[in-house]
């Protein structure tokens, strides 16, 4: 069980790693293409790639969604989260956005007391507190410049969470490849209406124009760090509890900060770093009193 944990702990930091690069390549795409876009093709390529390989190892027998509904709401769950996510990281700092969407673990801890029946602790609702204030601290400019637009980090928060809770219910009904397949195909359609709902709604920050080439090769780039990024996610979601694993994304804010510091001249002033550790910490307190309780018994 340990060796297990461990093992988990190892492929959401591959993971979220491998995101948070991605995450900077979409920066750099700012006014060269919308989010929706750069989303919709990104999964359409991991969706291609990822059938050819199930094609090749399993045969006609790997296309299968066991548990529909549970996978449409994978596949809901990462277009919401691709779409508000990279939108956001255009819109904002990356690493502020990034330290937003932080809240993923006690909003994960806070769906699983609803959906998986699992204990909602005191730790938990303390927590969730906490890092709220953290969010505040780091909305207080943002919200005044771009409104609602600034809550961006935490709807794709939140469907982050919903996927991390989805693939537990899932977990054990195919191969990782497959369960891949299945959040990348279910994922795409979701993106594509959502591209076209964008694009048809007159709004110039989601107008979609013929792409350069440089645009497509970004896009690729992110298809290949991000599909193996949730490959790992699968995997690790099978190996510990949600909530778990979930801290592990913090590797992101340091990555971001990096990326946003050197690459896009984004200096954080005082309020934003420190909304950044309260949210940190709130994580942190939450995984630490978790540690030593018994793993929460799934309801299926």
């Amino acid at each position: 069980m340990r060796d297990n944990h461990r093992s988990a702990l190892a492929f959401a930091l591959l993971a979220f790693a491998l995101l948070s690069v991605g995450d900077a390549v979409v920066k750099s795409m700012a006014g060269m293409w919308p989010g929706t876009a750069i989303s919709a093709f990104r999964y359409l390529l991991g969706a291609l790639g990822l059938g050819t390989v199930l094609l090749a190892r399993e045969g006609r027998a790997g296309f299968a969604y066991p548990k529909l509904r549970w996978q449409i709401l994978r596949g809901l769950s990462v277009s919401v989260s691709a779409v508000a996510f990279f939108s956001a990281v255009q819109l904002m700092p990356i690493g502020e956005a990034t330290a937003i969407s932080f809240t993923s673990p006690m909003i994960t801890a806070l769906l699983a007391a609803v959906m998986l029946r699992e204990p909602l602790r005191r730790e938990t609702w303390i927590a969730s507190g906490i890092a709220f204030v953290g969010v505040l601290i780091i909305l207080r400019p943002n919200f005044g410049i771009l409104g609602w637009v600034a809550l961006l980090p935490v709807l794709s928060a939140t469907g982050m969470a919903f996927l991390m809770i989805a693939n537990r219910k899932v977990a054990g009904t195919g191969s990782a490849l497959a369960m891949q397949f299945n959040v990348a195909s279910i994922g795409t359609v979701f993106l594509l209406m959502s591209t076209c709902a964008g694009h048809w709604s007159g709004l110039p920050f989601f107008a979609v124009e013929v792409p350069s080439a440089i645009v497509l090769a970004k896009c690729a780039l992110i298809a290949v760090t991000a599909t193996t990024a949730h490959a790992c996610l699968f995997i690790a979601t099978t190996r510990a509890d949600a909530g778990m694993i979930a801290p592990m994304t913090y590797v992101q804010l340091l990555l971001a900060g990096a990326f946003g510091w050197v690459l896009f001249g984004e200096r954080p002033d005082a309020l934003a770093v420190l909304g950044s550790v309260v949210i940190v910490g709130a994580g942190l307190y939450l995984w630490k009193s978790g540690k030593a309780l018994p793993a929460p018994t799934v309801v299926d």
